[in-house]
């Protein structure tokens, strides 16, 4: 018996998805539908392959939505977060199963209840990070506790960076996903747990206080903070742990460059502002009191940065007059305009993930330490290594529940061994692969 899965869209994300599924497809009988507004993108990808077809789709489009989600057995929804949960209330309605990449909210998590009434499952979080963290997280603490073991501290650490080959700027990044989120990381104030101590740190300080972290064999790597870590207590069922941490990783020097357009208040996306006929250096200057100082000279003592971060700057271009060729945006957009023009991928780059996760655990009153690793370098442009690890875990998870391995009902996170056993023997055949080290 054919069974239908019906993906809503088809962007970046959805490349290795897309991939994964049609070559499944066959042998379990699958049958593609994908709608997505640009149904060319959608061409491009199915390849005019028998199992899959491509429609124009538009999910604001309720008459169109409904259709389609009742003729199928399974949908999975890459849109934007904000957008799932108008497919959720028709998955709900025609008791179809769904599957996202992304976080759980408030109303998602709402719907659970309603869920289990009717039989189905709406699984969130199955993505990179949401996702294969939460996997490799549980399948190790749950090893450790099934030894007898007691965690003292979890912490975590994932960046989507570019291939060490690649890797030709004084930066050491370029944009692997979605740059807005780039420039706009880290605001509010973050918050974890170390040593029984709540910490905080408001976004001023954020890119001042970062850990260093090994990988493997690729180096040093630097790590800020994520906005939230405690929630995590309860997500891994280590409510009682004294150290809860996770982080972003970048390269060293990264944090420090990035801090002082925190400083100068040029990630500010609260208000718009008029930049017509403006170029490089005016915006930059727009921020600062220069009083016809020498700007290099103002920067180091005023905000104490060096040399390094200097270079850094220097290299985007802000002190050069180069045209802006924007009228008006908030800080932030227009900060993310110039980085876009230094920091795309060239169709020649490819990308890489790193995560890593470290704990330190008391077993036969011993303290022992455990790392647990994977690094995955992109294919191209296309089968990005972020697209792979977002995109085939949605799919193995897709496949797993048409074919009834996975069973649970509700709304769902990947954090059960019903789930993430199968997901991560499966990952390992497409190199995401972790590599346990004990420490000590």
């Amino acid at each position: 018996m054919t069974q239908k899965i019906f993906i809503i869209g088809a962007g970046r994300s959805a490349s290795s998805l897309i991939k994964y599924l049609i070559n499944v497809s066959v042998k379990n009988n699958f049958e593609l539908t994908i709608g997505d507004k640009d149904v060319s993108l959608v061409k491009d990808k199915i390849d005019g392959h028998k199992c899959a077809s491509a429609i124009q789709f538009d999910v604001q489009n309720e008459a169109q939505r409904i259709s389609e989600i009742k003729n199928a057995d399974i949908v999975i929804s890459m849109l934007p977060a904000s957008l799932h949960f108008i497919v959720a209330l028709d998955c709900l309605k025609y008791k179809k199963n769904l599957v996202t990449a992304s976080y759980v909210s408030k109303d998602i998590q709402s719907l659970n209840d309603q869920a289990q009434k009717q039989g189905i499952i709406l699984l969130n979080e199955i993505g990179l990070d949401p996702g294969i963290d939460h996997m490799s997280a549980m399948k190790v603490i749950d090893d450790i506790k099934n030894k007898g073991g007691v965690i003292k501290s979890f912490k975590s650490y994932c960046g989507g960076l570019v291939a060490p080959d690649y890797d030709t700027n004084p930066w050491n990044y370029k944009f692997t996903w979605n740059p807005r989120n780039v420039v706009l990381a880290g605001q509010g104030t973050a918050q974890y747990i170390d040593s029984g101590k709540y910490k905080y740190i408001p976004y001023g300080q954020l890119f001042k206080r970062t850990d260093t972290v090994n990988v493997l064999n690729y180096g040093q790597f630097e790590a800020y903070a994520n906005r939230d870590s405690l929630s995590y207590r309860e997500v891994y069922k280590l409510n009682d742990i004294p150290t809860l941490f996770r982080g972003t990783l970048r390269k060293p020097g990264y944090s420090e460059a990035w801090d002082l357009f925190v400083q100068m208040g040029m990630t500010d996306d609260s208000y718009e502002v008029d930049v017509s006929g403006m170029n490089y250096s005016d915006f930059f200057n727009s921020f600062i009191d220069l009083r016809n100082r020498d700007i290099k000279s103002y920067l180091k003592s005023h905000f104490r940065v060096s040399d390094d971060v200097i270079s850094k700057v220097e290299w985007l271009g802000f002190f050069n007059q180069i045209n802006l060729a924007i009228d008006k945006g908030t800080p932030a957009q227009i900060l993310q305009k110039i980085l876009e023009s230094k920091w795309l991928l060239k169709k020649e780059d490819k990308d890489m993930i790193v995560m890593q996760h470290q704990f330190i655990y008391e077993i036969d009153g011993k303290e022992r330490e455990l790392h647990s690793s994977f690094v995955l370098l992109g294919e191209d442009q296309t089968y990005t290594g972020m697209a792979k690890t977002v995109g085939l875990p949605v799919g193995i998870a897709t496949k797993l529940i048409l074919n009834g391995e996975i069973k649970s009902t509700g709304v769902r996170v990947p954090v059960s061994k019903e789930i993430y056993k199968p997901v991560l023997e499966e990952l390992e055949q497409y190199g995401i692969r972790f590599i346990e080290e004990e420490i000590r």
